[in-house]
């Protein structure tokens, strides 16, 4: 009863932790109750759903309509990735939609290859603009668009469809601008405002062809003929002064004076959705092109609140997790599954022991390394069309490989030197009935569930939820995902019920004083492996201004920020499996639990093919 109740408090704290999380995020987003905030789907001009979030503050009204920003996040992101942005542009004054590009989030999922096509209307952020500008409380002379990398890329396109001139001003972040039209330089923004972020360490863009076909390194990009256009309002810069990043340039055009910026922060492509100095440099370019109404200083930024309760609000939900499932055991029906006493850890490993214990753990740490680059290209090429995400196909087929690497080895090792050395898989809870199996999914299914109503509650009651950067986002979703989450469940249950039956039923081992040493271990080496392929590719890059899969042509340009969720979420999901395993004794509950969120929150943060 004393174990019931110590799970019960804790399962109260996680509660008290989501409510703190969700309320506090929602003050930060709504100004305290200055910004009326909306999730909103519209049926846009190119008939396709487009799902968004609407921020009004209470100086736009008809009386007095105030200047409105379209905002979109780049490639398999989704509407919240933006609220750095969102945020600090409504405490501005300014009328703000946040887009999920179609296939992103839970706007509609158009065919593949059809995302620039003009009659949708540059992946829907052209939409956007046609939709407030019809509001009565938006002045329509002062729209301005902005995004990260495709989301930048949408902006751009916008531009070049805004026949009607609804847009007054655009800034690029993390993405390019045309230069060049049939190898003549150009000036796609006419009299508009523009300006670019551009990053010395993106991954993706601000590279110009070289003479020897190489391309320049992105931290060149300011000295490059394309910055320099750009910055003499699309003429042919040669012979022209050097303009340099960071100053805001004139000219009239069309009788109108228009600006020209580039901002040169010294960042990675991603980090530009969490830096302070970017924020900085958009709130003010948008005040210089469409005035704010607010006037605050631009680094009066409150966004990083926002951010803090999120986080508290992950803690929280995995907390719950973690003790629901605890709580459970308690309950009648899965009496059964409790255990007489907390599970042990085995002995400390001797001699051979040692060997197969260490050698194990690095096994799997140099698999996950030597399949990670090598895999991407035959996923990109071999992708079939029942597996509608390509960034989820990727890192699913990868998961699941590590998963089945591991499920071998273990068999080796029982089978080699476990076994004879005592290893009763019965008594470690690997081996169990099929009634056993079937609470235990029973079981974990309920946690999931209730895990997500807390998501969903939040989501309803404050429209917020639970992320921690781009580490990891557990959000609210629309029914049309369980179909998808349905596809690809399999590659991470495979992996993370091996991790746990690994992590506890043959690694749980006596290390030092503390049992907790055996799990910091095991989630070290879960961590390092990403960690090392990280490290790798962007030492290579701020050294040599090129990513290491670009001089070794393995892997992708994105790969090492695909990998920056499984930094966090693999020793999350050793620690979760290991708090539930000392409880219960069983492997598979915490496998499952982790297997299914992992899922949930991989199909649902990406983009999805048509």
């Amino acid at each position: 009863m004393k174990k019931q109740k110590n799970a019960c408090f804790w399962v109260a704290i996680a509660l008290i932790l989501c409510l703190i999380s969700s309320v506090g995020a929602s003050i930060v987003q709504t100004g305290g109750g200055a910004i009326k905030y909306h999730d909103i789907t519209m049926v846009t001009d190119s008939g396709h759903e487009l799902d968004a979030l609407l921020l009004v503050p209470k100086n736009a009204t008809r009386e007095n309509p105030a200047p409105a920003i379209v905002a979109s996040h780049g490639w398999y992101n989704n509407r919240e990735m933006q609220d750095l942005n969102y945020v600090e542009y409504a405490r501005r004054g300014y009328v703000v939609i946040s887009i999920s590009m179609y296939g992103h989030g839970d706007s509609e999922v158009i065919p593949d290859g059809t995302w620039w096509d003009a009659e949708n209307n540059a992946n829907g952020l052209y939409d956007a603009v046609k939709y407030i500008a019809r509001l009565p409380y938006v002045d329509a002379s002062r729209i301005g668009v902005t995004g990260h990398s495709n989301g930048a890329r949408a902006s751009r396109v916008a531009v070049m469809q805004d026949e009607e001139g609804l847009i007054a001003a655009a800034l690029l972040v993390s993405n390019d601008a045309v230069y060049q039209k049939d190898d003549q330089w150009v000036n796609i923004f006419g009299s508009r405002d523009a300006g670019i972020v551009a990053c010395q360490y993106d991954e993706f863009f601000h590279r110009v062809k070289q003479e020897d076909g190489t391309k320049s390194a992105p931290r060149d990009y300011i000295d490059q003929n394309t910055a320099q256009s750009f910055l003499h309002f699309g003429v042919d810069p040669t012979g022209l002064d050097k303009r340099s990043a960071d100053t805001y340039y004139t000219e009239q055009i069309d009788g109108k004076e228009s600006i020209r910026v580039i901002f040169n922060p010294a960042i990675t492509h991603p980090w530009a959705h969490f830096s302070k100095n970017v924020v900085a440099d958009s709130v003010t370019f948008f005040d210089k092109a469409l005035d704010a109404p607010i006037k605050l200083d631009a680094n009066d930024q409150t966004w990083q609140w926002k951010a803090f309760f999120n986080t508290v609000g992950i803690a929280g939900f995995f907390m719950f997790v973690i003790y629901a499932a605890i709580a459970l055991l308690d309950i009648g029906y899965f009496a059964e599954l409790k255990p007489a006493a907390d599970a042990q850890p085995l002995p400390a490993p001797k001699g051979k022991g040692k060997g197969w214990y260490w050698g194990g753990l690095a096994f799997g740490a140099i698999v996950g390394m030597i399949l990670y680059p090598t895999l991407y290209a035959w996923c990109s090429k071999n992708r079939p069309a029942f597996w509608n995400q390509g960034a989820t196909w990727y890192i699913g087929m990868w998961t699941f490989l590590c998963g089945v690497f591991t499920i071998l080895f273990m068999v080796v090792s029982y089978h080699c030197y476990n076994k004879k050395n005592g290893l009763d898989l019965a008594e470690r809870g690997v081996k169990i009935s099929g009634r056993k199996l079937w609470k235990t999914i029973v079981l974990s299914l309920i946690v999931v569930v209730a895990a997500y109503a807390l998501v969903f509650i939040s989501d309803y009651l404050f429209l917020t939820d639970f992320r921690l950067w781009c580490f990891i986002t557990i959000r609210a979703f629309a029914p049309m995902h369980f179909a998808t989450i349905a596809k690809y469940l399999v590659f991470w249950l495979v992996y993370y019920i091996a991790l746990s039956v690994a992590t506890n039923g043959f690694n749980f081992v006596q290390l030092g004083k503390s049992n907790w040493l055996s799990t910091l271990v095991q989630m070290f080496f879960v961590f390092i492996g990403p960690e090392i392929m990280i490290g790798v590719q962007y030492i290579t890059f701020f050294n040599k201004g090129f990513l290491w899969s670009e001089l070794t042509h393995l892997g992708g340009s994105i790969t090492g920020i695909w990998l920056y969720p499984i930094v966090f979420i693999l020793p999350l999901a050793v620690f979760v499996c290991s708090k539930i395993y000392k409880k219960s004794k069983n492997p598979y509950i915490g496998g499952i639990i982790m297997g299914i969120l992992a899922c949930v929150v991989s199909v649902t943060n990406t983009l999805t093919l048509g």
